[in-house]
């Protein structure tokens, strides 16, 4: 596969920089071994590069001020885990320990919300030891200001979901889910929306209320939606349409925008999803289909210019299309470190005025 930008259309594309890196567990010690973390133009030329000492996995975020947020991968060593903040020289300003697990939130007020993972017996999932989505609240300060247990929402699970759809969580977790039951590999706060103007017009409860939070069970097919003050999961679908799905989060149309790998259907799409009508309302594939597919990781970013950033993580590529599909912006990364994995778990676009701090 040909590597570097393939295709660039400045006048149809949302120019600005793209932040993405190898997922990397190498092995350890590493000794002097650091790891890349790149900002690159629309060109595909590296503007910023930090080094990092642990291992990387890339939904890392580029803070107005310059520095980098970033998390370790998400099955490294316990005694390095977290999450670090580096300055743009790659040194370490702060770090939290914590089994940070596949995403994590900068909230207005400076605060962390962050997915992690906890490993527990939990009998109403069958018997032996489980592991369970672990979302928490952090000030900088690292006092730990809310949490919540995915383990202890079954029963609103099973009332949201349709007959088929809990039997087909319960077939999951009674097979070759039956340790990783969930694995949630998302936890996106819910912006303004038209979705929630809608359901408070009407009188109804507002599920989709900002600050609300969308997780993601890639294990049975399913996204929700936490209510912040309650901790309830007051929303749920996808059993029967998603196939191990990746970062499902809130526009500020009302939908929902997910990266539907096709684990098990054999070909990745990307969908906008109603959710008071639970119908897909845009949807982007290849043709033939077959020929986008990234069975694991990846995911997409709605552009202020409407056009959507793809990221197909398992062949490391990044590609912009429009709302009609078209491709305007093609780039598969070059960059790839020795005993890495040669993917790219996410990427983020960002506009020339959030990086200028950094560039200055």
């Amino acid at each position: 596969m040909t590597t570097g930008v393939t295709c660039h259309q400045p006048d149809r594309c949302y120019q600005g920089y793209t932040l993405f890196c190898e997922t990397c567990e190498p092995p350890w010690p590493m000794g002097d071994r650091r790891l890349p973390i790149y900002l690159i133009d629309m060109e595909g030329r590296p503007v910023h590069v930090w080094h990092v000492a642990t291992s990387v996995q890339s939904y890392a975020r580029l803070l107005p001020n310059g520095n980098l947020l970033y998390p370790t991968h998400d099955r490294s060593r316990i005694e390095v885990a977290g999450i670090r903040e580096i300055d743009p020289q790659s040194n370490v300003l702060w770090h939290y320990h914590c089994r940070t697990d596949h995403d994590f939130q900068v909230l207005e007020n400076g605060n962390l919300m962050i997915h992690t993972i906890r490993d527990s017996l939990w009998p109403e999932l069958g018997p032996e030891l489980k592991r369970h989505p672990y979302i928490i609240e952090v000030t900088r300060e690292k006092e730990l200001v809310w949490e919540w247990h995915g383990e202890e929402h079954l029963a609103e699970l099973e009332a949201l979901l349709p007959p088929e759809g809990w039997e087909h969580f319960q077939e999951r977790v009674r097979g070759e889910f039956s340790f990783d039951w969930a694995h949630n590999n998302t936890c996106q706060i819910i912006p303004p929306n038209a979705t929630y103007e809608k359901e408070r017009a009407a009188g109804k409860r507002p599920r989709f209320k900002p600050g609300n939070i969308v997780f993601s069970y890639r294990s049975v097919d399913i996204i929700g939606v936490i209510e912040r003050e309650t901790g309830e999961v007051v929303w749920a679908w996808g059993p029967g349409v998603l196939d191990g799905q990746h970062k499902p989060h809130m526009l500020e149309n009302g939908n929902l925008l997910i990266f539907d790998n096709g684990t098990l259907r054999g070909y990745s799409r990307v969908i906008e999803v109603n959710p008071l009508t639970e119908e897909i309302e845009w949807e982007y594939t290849s043709e033939p289909k077959e020929q986008f597919l990234s069975r694991y990781i990846s995911g997409a970013q709605r552009l202020p210019n409407g056009n959507t950033l793809i990221c197909e993580g398992s062949k490391a590529r990044l590609f912009e299309v429009t709302p009609d599909k078209q491709v305007v912006w093609d780039f598969v990364s070059p960059y790839h470190e020795e005993q890495c994995s040669g993917s790219i778990y996410r990427c983020l676009r960002y506009s020339p005025e959030h990086v200028q701090p950094l560039l200055d």
